[in-house]
């Protein structure tokens, strides 16, 4: 008993110090961002969703594993915001390497898009009992990356149509016609990695957790 409860305590505090991370990443990045208005569309995923895991925790507490993924997709968003995703250095680190014609970190972060979701709604159906096929809860945890990707990209066109040339460094686009369906098959590919590539992982995890089934 006294060493699960130190194990728990251990995750508890490997959390606690990931959420005060992410606080101070946002408080940096927020100090002098490239561009106030776009920092603040690019993190306000993290903003809204940092709360809502602290208070969900204790009744609702997600896998190692989408709590770690997460906090890289949170990174991802912060420095995106802080540079804007067409100047963030390491994405002319990757232009270079992969001898781009345009600066690729958004890419990155439309791939977590795709990854991160898919994971957590994969997680929603099977702990939950939702569904009980691996399959389909696979088939519809790409299902639910993609619609999240589709409705980010109807967030962009509004804030396009709203904002005007304003709107230029959240769209990101640097003169790619095709950008949104390149972005949406990023978050497609990310998808697939979480059902081909992260399943058995995320597996071992739901099964040392207590399963909840829908009454609904």
């Amino acid at each position: 008993m006294n060493r699960a409860a130190s194990v728990v305590t251990s995750r508890e505090l490997r959390l606690l110090g990931a959420a005060v991370l992410i606080c101070l990443f946002l408080v940096v990045s927020g100090v002098s961002p490239y561009d106030r208005a776009t920092w603040l569309m690019e993190v306000a995923p993290v903003i809204i969703v940092l709360p809502v895991l602290v208070l969900s925790y204790r009744k609702h507490p997600l896998t190692s594993l989408l709590y770690g993924l997460i906090f890289v997709h949170a990174v991802i968003l912060i420095v995106g915001g802080t540079y804007t995703y067409a100047r963030v250095p390491f994405g002319f680190w990757l232009q270079d390497l992969l001898s781009s014609a345009r600066n690729p970190y958004d890419k990155v972060g439309h791939f977590a898009q795709g990854l991160v979701p898919a994971l957590a709604a994969r997680e929603i159906l099977l702990a939950g009992a939702y569904v009980n096929g691996r399959r389909m809860a696979g088939f519809l945890s790409i299902c639910v990356a993609m619609a999240i990707s589709a409705w980010y990209e109807l967030v962009e066109w509004g804030a396009a149509l709203a904002m005007g040339q304003g709107a230029d460094e959240f769209l990101g686009t640097q003169g790619d016609q095709w950008d949104t369906q390149s972005d949406m098959f990023m978050a497609f590919l990310g998808a697939l990695v979480t059902v081909l590539l992260l399943s058995h992982w995320h597996d071992r995890e739901l099964g040392r957790r207590p399963r909840t089934r829908h009454s609904g």
